[in-house]
């Protein structure tokens, strides 16, 4: 409406082929269960003035405009797909676009997200927390179905992207179906233009944990224990970009939410063990060396039980070098942690 702005009150009562205006009444209406009252204005407005298409023609509108080759939609707006497919083809001559049909975006209950439930995540919110690269492998890399959405899916997609890129610039990579399925995943989530080589790239769900531990001068100390580690040469920008983002996680949510790991009878009797040694007063100086031995007391080998650490404190098979980094999280909290999962 030209004089009082709102959207839903008003209703077009005929239009000017020749002056290529709408003519519109601005009346009582309700949004769903909720009355919007309209100011009674009668106005006149062209067709490039600020306004709002009805739903029946706005997809067909933006396809024809835009040039929209491909729409996913979800089974819950199939009928206005169905019509805007009808008024591009026959109406605007515009061959409507190639479909692909998904159930529906749940949220980590199972509920369907909408605006009216109030468990809609958006876009502003996620980038908060995750880059662009997260939102788009989330969009890209499965189409049907219904798929859940949760800021909690940020830290392993944010790791998946790593994972992808690392694969895409492996040199000898295969040529299987899966490999070229992801090299195409990794193209797409980039828009089509991959860079000419992978930047620094450091589990983000270690960089939460990090920026748990260090909160004043975070960048810098975060960067510094990651080059003492062994996981950078010295500081990056792309990754103290990841720096920010995980902090931002670390401070509004905590730890990310747990891996699934499997373990075996004899891993847990030597996690046991490990929890008692990091448990006890005076804890020896040599951690790295406690899980050597907490390995030998389990009789499992220590590959396989610093896996198992990996995955229960960052959820990724491989990390920093964990005697420091134990250190750095606090012996008795990786205690803790460890008894919670091996008890589970």
């Amino acid at each position: 409406c030209g004089r009082c702005g709102k959207i839903y009150t008003t209703s077009a009562t005929g239009y000017d082929p020749d002056g290529r205006t709408v003519s519109y009444q601005c009346r009582d209406a309700a949004a769903g269960a909720v009355p919007v009252a309209g100011c009674g204005y009668d106005g006149v407005a062209g067709i490039r003035d600020p306004g709002k298409l009805a739903w029946k023609v706005e997809f067909a509108a933006r396809w024809q405009a835009l040039d929209v080759r491909f729409e996913a939609y979800s089974k819950d707006i199939m009928d206005s797909v169905r019509i805007n497919d009808w008024v591009s083809d026959h109406v605007l001559g515009f061959p409507h676009p190639h479909h692909v049909r998904y159930e529906m975006f749940l949220d980590r209950g199972g509920r369907k997200i909408s605006k009216s439930s109030g468990n809609v995540v958006t876009p502003q919110q996620w980038l908060r927390y995750g880059a662009p690269e997260s939102v788009l492998l989330l969009l890209y890399k499965r189409i049907s179905g219904a798929r859940a959405v949760s800021l909690e899916d940020i830290p392993y997609l944010m790791d998946e992207y790593g994972s992808l890129e690392r694969a895409y610039f492996a040199k000898g990579s295969g040529g299987g179906e899966k490999a070229v399925r992801s090299r195409g995943l990794y193209q797409y989530v980039n828009l089509l233009k991959p860079p000419a080589a992978p930047a620094p790239r450091v589990s983000y769900r270690l960089l939460v944990e990090l920026c748990r531990i260090f909160r004043e001068g975070r960048r810098e100390r975060v960067a510094g224990k990651l080059v003492e580690y062994g996981m950078l040469r010295e500081p990056h920008p792309a990754v103290d970009a990841m720096i920010d983002l995980a902090g931002n996680y670390a401070d509004d949510f905590g730890s990310p939410a747990e891996a699934e790991v499997d373990l075996d009878v004899d891993t847990r009797r030597a996690l046991s063990a490990l929890a008692d040694v990091l448990d006890a007063p005076g804890d020896p100086e040599d951690l790295q060396g406690a899980i050597f031995d907490a390995a030998r007391t389990g009789n499992v080998p220590p590959r396989k039980l610093f896996s198992a650490l990996y995955q229960i404190i960052l959820g990724t098979s491989r990390g920093p070098r964990l005697g420091p980094f134990i250190d750095d999280m606090g012996r008795r909290r990786v205690g803790r942690i460890v008894r919670e999962r091996i008890s589970n």
